[in-house]
């Protein structure tokens, strides 16, 4: 029997004004099974029909994702979650995909241009009011909480929290809570070493332009690893790790280096044959704040890197 999680609301709680919260049951799955089948087994006090009926409903998601197939397979790690109340919510948007959601977490792949978070001048269009309007939707008293940032033009996966105690758990512990994270980057030129580490302490000045140093008395220590993917003439794809995670660390490390990330005109790089700062946050590996599991995650390559690095 699957082992389920409830989000229930407390029975002897007030409802938020007049709406009515979801209630929903979160299945981890085990072993490899067929969607409908899986919750039947769950579920067994509720009739066939009445299953069907939620699953025609958008009731049954996988994830963050609503499932109507019957036979839709399913995988250990997989996480099956049913609404008793409604229809789980269809996120849409063509800046920000919903790469997985559970009750504490929600992980996206941010698309470039778009700001992670409010600053003086925009409030709103950014990832976190995008979700924080997605989660109030199940329930106005619902929060997110941004527990990392990206740059608003690199790309890539980020990590949100839906509680407060996950919040902190993940910021409070960032360096052994985060496992490992990759980033992708389109640099001009190609570097003589094809894996090579980078080393400095970074500094920011009062233009905000972030630099560096060999003094430790001045800055933050920040190590870069990369690794050359492919490369044409004038650019090449790397891979990058970071063993610190310091503010435009990646774009000030390949400066140093002498290959700038294509576009990326604030530390002088040409403007990008495809309009973009040539930078996605790729891979995420962490340890779960709440039940402690190891998450990965990964996208592919942007197609558009792989042809510029042919260039």
């Amino acid at each position: 029997m699957p082992r389920s999680k409830s989000s229930a609301p407390d029975k002897g709680k007030k409802p938020f004004g007049a709406f009515k919260p979801d209630v929903i049951k979160s299945f981890p799955v085990e072993s490899p099974a067929t969607l409908f089948d899986f919750v039947q087994a769950a579920l067994p006090e509720i009739k066939r029909t009445r299953l069907k009926q939620m699953l025609a409903h958008n009731q049954i998601a996988v994830g963050a994702v609503p499932q109507r197939q019957f036979d839709f397979p399913l995988n250990p790690g997989d996480l099956v979650r049913v609404n008793f109340v409604r229809e789980f919510k269809v996120f849409s948007n063509r800046r920000l995909k919903i790469v997985y959601e559970d009750d504490d977490i929600i992980v996206v792949n941010k698309g470039y241009g778009l700001l992670s978070m409010g600053n003086d001048k925009v409030s709103e269009g950014t990832a976190y009011s995008i979700l924080r309007e997605y989660v109030k939707w199940s329930n106005p008293a619902n929060k997110i909480f941004i527990v990392h940032r990206l740059d608003r033009d690199t790309s890539g996966l980020m990590m949100f929290a839906k509680t407060q105690q996950a919040k902190e758990r993940m910021q409070h512990n960032w360096n052994n809570m985060v496992l490992n994270r990759k980033y992708l980057a389109v640099v001009e030129g190609v570097p003589e070493e094809e894996v090579g580490t980078i080393r400095s302490y970074l500094v920011e000045n009062s233009q905000y332009e972030v630099y560096s140093t060999d003094d430790p008395e001045k800055g933050q220590l920040a190590v870069t690893r990369y690794r050359t993917l492919s490369s044409g003439r004038n650019f090449a794809l790397l891979e990058v790790e970071l063993d610190t995670g310091r503010k435009n660390q990646i774009r000030v490390h390949m400066k140093d280096l002498g290959h700038p990330i294509s576009g990326d005109r604030k530390y002088g790089a040409s403007p990008s044959p495809i309009h973009r700062l040539c930078l996605h946050a790729q891979t995420l590996r962490f340890v779960h704040p709440v039940t402690g599991k190891e998450m990965s995650f990964s996208t592919h390559i942007p197609a558009s890197f792989s042809s510029l690095a042919r260039r």
